[in-house]
């Protein structure tokens, strides 16, 4: 039998790139085990900060033909991670027990071998604590018996409004994780680089849509000219003046 391999399987065909995903993972992690994720001049000029999650949004194809693709991405949990055989301190490893690929925060130097060797650019430099951090998969929550067994899942898989996350054993023919992949056609990040992620992705599935010419024409445009929109005059009542309260 294969050895357990936890990991996500995210369906882009769900995801609208809300970043709820982003946002619990770094309230969870940043006060838990993982943490903290610091967040340097986040409203400035020059922010830098620690995600383990973030939300790639591309606009593809031509107008009128075009569509808006989110694409979340973190930690692959890589079956053959390249990231652990170039660590010079050994802090980077691969849990035999459930396949999670962890950072021992007491043995990284932040030489930032491991982002290097990342072909995912998963990895991220904590200047504050000068370490390497990454996804856990929220190991300090999944296997929490503290929690009600239906919340022992990783913080953005709870979080999605649109259930676009899967998660479980990918290994195991038998978990939603390896249906979802096994039915959807799911697919590996650039696998080419022979490192077998274990998270998947559910791919788009395309739909066909007919534009008529009257719907690219601008709803809020009565002009029906392309330009800046009528202002209204200075004295004109505001919503706050035309109302009681």
């Amino acid at each position: 039998m294969s050895k357990k391999q936890l990991a996500l399987v995210i369906d882009l065909n769900v995801c609208v790139g809300c970043h709820a995903c982003v946002t619990s993972c770094k309230e969870w992690n940043t006060s838990g085990w993982a943490g903290p994720l610091p967040d340097l001049n986040p409203y400035g000029a020059d922010p830098n900060g620690v995600f383990f999650n973030r939300v790639q949004t591309y606009e593809c194809g031509t107008f009128p033909d075009t569509e808006t693709i989110h694409f979340p991405k973190s930690c692959l949990h890589c079956e053959e991670p390249p990231c652990v055989p170039v660590c010079p301190t050994g802090a980077s490893y691969k849990r035999e027990e459930d396949g999670i690929v962890l950072v021992d925060y007491d043995k990284c130097i932040g030489c930032k071998y491991c982002s290097w060797s990342c072909p995912y650019g998963a990895r991220e430099f904590d200047p504050v604590q000068g370490v390497m951090k990454k996804c856990t998969l929220c190991v300090d929550r999944i296997y929490d018996k503290t929690l009600e067994e239906d919340r022992r899942k990783p913080a953005c898989v709870l979080a999605c409004p649109a259930s676009a996350r899967i998660f479980g054993d990918i290994n195991d023919p038998n978990s939603e994780a390896a249906k979802a992949i096994r039915d959807n056609g799911g697919f590996q990040l650039m696998p080419e680089w022979g490192s077998k992620p274990a998270n998947h992705y559910l791919p788009r599935r395309k739909t066909t849509t007919t534009l008529h010419p009257d719907e690219l024409v601008r709803v809020d445009n009565p002009l029906k000219a392309e330009g800046e929109k009528p202002r209204p005059a200075f004295t004109t009542p505001t919503i706050d003046g035309a109302s009681s309260w």
